[in-house]
């Protein structure tokens, strides 16, 4: 994931010294909050003339067209115009400008408002906090947005800004987000490189469950007991591309998975006669789960017990029902 630093987050430096900071640390973007205000591009000139980082400028007006001379101009890598301010929804970007676009939304708004520019917009940039706000703390309802955006749009890009510190990163990581913005987080820490060497690599905090970010039930692969053969479990199992389906009983009390590696075996072993396959007997009834209630830390301590890699995990409460699943996939990608 990358990381881009909100350069107005830092209250203590001119920012020549941030944009020098900015370079010695390697971060990925700079991101530059614009409040309806020209003058801004000066300040995007200065960081263009004192560093090579791309520039993610995130514009908050009711009237896009002011800005459209402007981007014309400058060479913006990325540009996300605030949705809910906008007069005029229609955005007529001019042709010249070869940056990303992007849409960005509040906690308050639904995804589905990007529809009207999925054909020339890159991503969504989802403000997890109030826009314009620094500090603020991570709305949780943005994890479930993040999910239904990204179901559906998969080839678009999700970024998110406000309230990211190193355990929402981990968070953001695990769901495949490509990009988030950092600024309290960064610029109030002692050193802006073990900042910043947290939000992409490690977890430090922990004040979100697992309940808090999981997939519900209704988003995860499901099969009940009563309808368990083996095509609706390889059915569920396609459509969830988990590698894996639940079996639920009664109240949704988990009876365990069948997985990718349950199911190879199940067919390595009735071979010679695929029809002697008895689905009942290829259930892993001891998978291991986690608890809704489970904090981050105890989440990532609970993993790194086990010497074989965990790809994904049923997720229960207190009473052994399911109530979601947790995968790890977009993680492992997104820290090769």
């Amino acid at each position: 994931m990358k990381i881009s630093a909100s350069i107005y987050s830092d209250k203590d430096n001119d920012i020549l010294s941030t944009i020098k900071d900015l370079n010695d640390s390697h971060v990925d973007y700079i991101h530059v909050d614009c409040n309806d205000n020209l003058n801004v591009f000066a300040d995007i000139e200065t960081i263009q003339q004192n560093s090579h980082i791309p520039i993610d400028l995130h514009i908050i007006t009711s009237d896009a067209r002011r800005f459209y001379p402007a981007l014309e101009k400058f060479d913006i890598d990325f540009v996300t115009f605030q949705y809910e301010d906008l007069l005029d929804k229609k955005l007529t970007i001019p042709k010249d400008f070869t940056g990303q676009l992007g849409l960005a939304i509040t906690s308050g708004t639904d995804v589905s408002v990007f529809e009207n520019y999925k054909d020339d917009f890159d991503f969504i940039l989802i403000m997890a906090t109030i826009p314009g706000q620094s500090g603020g703390k991570f709305d949780t309802v943005n994890f479930r947005k993040i999910r239904e955006f990204k179901r559906r749009y998969p080839t678009k890009k999700v970024h998110v800004d406000g309230g990211v510190n190193a355990e929402v990163s981990f968070i953001l990581r695990n769901m495949g987000v490509d990009a988030s913005v950092s600024g309290s987080y960064l610029f109030n820490s002692t050193n802006i490189n073990s900042a910043l060497l947290n939000l992409k690599l490690n977890e430090i905090e922990s004040h979100f469950l697992v309940g808090d970010f999981m997939r519900d039930l209704s988003e995860s692969p499901v099969v009940f007991e009563h309808e368990l053969s083996l095509k609706t479990a390889l059915e569920k199992m396609a459509a969830g591309k988990l590698g894996f389906v639940m079996v639920l009983g009664e109240d949704n009390k988990l009876r365990g998975i069948i997985g990718n590696g349950d199911l190879r075996n199940g067919l390595l072993k009735n071979i010679k006669d695929l029809n002697d396959l008895k689905v009942t007997e290829i259930i892993n009834e001891k998978p291991l789960t986690v608890n809704k209630n489970y904090t981050v830390f105890q989440l990532l301590r609970f993993i790194k017990k086990e010497s074989r890699p965990v790809l994904y995990l049923p997720v229960v409460n207190d009473l052994g029902q399911a109530v979601g699943t947790l995968n790890f996939m977009n993680l492992i990608k997104g820290e090769l």
